[in-house]
């Protein structure tokens, strides 16, 4: 029989009663029973593990810096990023001005439309030292806690995605509500494409801005080309096809990134799967995907099958996930088939190579944002004033790949018996890493608890048998060698103040949204 020296198993249920409670080892029996059977193969290997973690917003960043003191921050940053204990190993942040965030939008070449910079002499992260009061833009809260991350883990993965290329770069002459790069105009004095054309400056400005955070020690590991690239709201947007993404990254963003940093990982989409309703194959190249390193979605709109047309169409890419969030008042298992169902199972079963959630933090209203939005939460809710923190839902599943798998490992089959992360019988994914580990996620999508019956490829006709909660999910986590046991804190006591909401427009998988009048 296969043997492991060290096991670890967890009981986290959808309501949170349970919060990676650690379980007793289950006994080894001869056979299922009646339980549900869920057999990890780790002979059958899929694509690799980045990590899992989320976004340091000006927002969620503003927060962790202002609202907590020294002593609090570096310990909840600990708790999240140290290996040793939270494990997560992914950051998205934004370049430049995203929603929600703490200050006014800005990008960093700001002048009035109608004047342009094409030798980006303006370009700026910000005025101040990092972290300072009087500070700007990223050297205000982004940058400051990036550094006490990296500090911790100067492993972590950073992405960078942009919500709005500067206003005079764009047809619109504004930030928000969508327009588009003024494609085909020139900005310079000749016909240079990569010194005198816009697409050619806006390439240039990513690459400045990997050069600029280089400086202050954030090393940036990726970037998308737009965030959102569908969607034309109140807040910084820019419209792109992926046609057009894809053009641009060939033909621009490429080459620039080839003289300073040709290990860029570059990333297209960066939007919800309703966005992809044709093959990739049909809307890329061959040639342009040469010039891609991946694909990347949000899962606030489906369907969600429409993420094949792309997991199935260059097999060189690295695919992820990279926006999502739950409200306030999210019921269980609204909350559970969006986390732990369809990005947790779903898409991680089906080629999804890491997880980065929205909002790291956000407060007990929703807040801070620049358009009033609040109902909404992040992967803790941090208290405005005191500091406090609680750690919802979204925590807890990024805990559970953070923890229990290794950067590095590679997906394996494992049994499932839920067609799409949701919806039928347990799901399961599992990894196998690089020291021989092997762990595995049981997700139960329905509301009373299921006995499952877990065994590995070699142990023969012997199982273990563990209840899964309802909404809920229970780790499995084997090694040769001692594994990382450390336990969630205690969350503070404080009240939630999610009213008025405003921008209520996510939906649970399996319903039907309702557009409001502020959508």
């Amino acid at each position: 029989m296969l043997k492991f020296s060290d096991e670890f198993w967890t009981s986290t249920s959808g309501d949170l009663s349970q919060r990676r409670e650690a379980l007793a080892v289950p006994a080894v029996v001869d056979g299922p029973g009646d339980a549900v059977r869920i057999v990890v193969d780790p002979a059958d290997r899929g694509q690799p593990w980045i990590g899992a973690g989320a976004a340091v917003t000006d927002a969620a960043a503003s927060l962790i810096w202002n609202s907590m003191d020294a002593g609090r921050r570096h310990e909840f940053l600990d708790e999240c990023f140290n290996p040793e204990r939270g494990g997560f190993s992914v950051v998205r942040v934004p370049l430049g001005s995203c929603e929600p965030a703490a200050q006014p939008y800005y990008t960093y070449d700001d002048v009035p439309f109608g004047e342009h910079d094409n030798t980006l002499s303006k370009f700026s992260l910000g005025e101040g030292e990092p972290g300072a009061p009087d500070a700007t833009k990223d050297l205000k809260h982004i940058v400051p806690v990036l550094q006490e991350i990296l500090a911790i883990n100067p492993a972590v993965k950073i992405i960078a995605s942009p919500w709005s290329a500067p206003a005079w770069m764009k047809n619109t002459g504004h930030l928000c509500q969508g327009g588009r790069l003024r494609f085909g105009e020139w900005t310079g004095n000749g016909f240079d494409p990569m010194h005198d054309s816009f697409e050619g400056c806006y390439a240039r400005y990513f690459v400045r801005y990997v050069e600029e955070m280089a400086k202050l020690g954030i090393p940036i590991w990726g970037v998308t080309v737009q965030n959102e690239p569908s969607n034309a709201p109140k807040w910084p947007a820019m419209m792109w096809t992926l046609k057009e993404q894809a053009a641009f990254v060939h033909d621009f963003l490429r080459p620039a990134m080839n003289e300073r940093f040709p290990e860029m990982r570059i990333f297209v989409n960066d939007d919800s799967t309703h966005n992809l309703m044709w093959p990739v194959r049909d809307l890329v190249t061959p040639d342009q995907a040469s010039s891609i390193d991946g694909l990347t979605v949000h899962t606030y709109e489906g369907p969600y099958e429409n993420f094949f047309n792309a997991s199935r169409a260059y097999p060189h890419w690295t695919l992820g996930m990279t926006e999502r969030r739950c409200m306030i008042d999210e019921t269980p298992e609204d909350a559970a088939h969006i986390m732990s169902g369809v990005i947790g199972n779903w898409l991680v079963r089906n080629g999804e190579g890491f997880i980065a959630l929205w909002n790291l933090a956000l407060d007990e209203r929703g807040l801070p944002n620049q358009v009033g939005a609040t109902g909404r939460r992040g992967v803790v809710t941090v208290h405005h004033e005191t500091g406090g923190v609680i750690r919802n839902l979204e925590y807890f599943m990024l805990r559970a790949f953070g923890q229990d798998v290794e950067p590095g490992s590679v997906v394996v089959r494992s049994s499932n018996h839920t067609p799409d992360g949701w919806s039928g019988g347990l799901g399961s994914v599992a990894f196998l890493a690089p020291d021989g580990g092997v762990s595995a996620h049981i997700y139960n999508p329905t509301g009373e608890s299921v006995e499952a019956a877990v065994t590995i490829n070699g142990m023969g006709g012997m199982w273990q048998k563990v209840v899964v909660p309802a909404w809920g999910t229970v780790t499995m986590h084997k090694n040769h060698h001692p594994i990382n046991e450390s336990t969630v804190p205690d969350d503070d006591q404080f009240e939630l103040n999610p009213e008025p909401k405003h921008l209520l427009g996510d939906v649970a998988p399996g319903k039907t949204r309702v557009w409001g009048a502020d959508e």
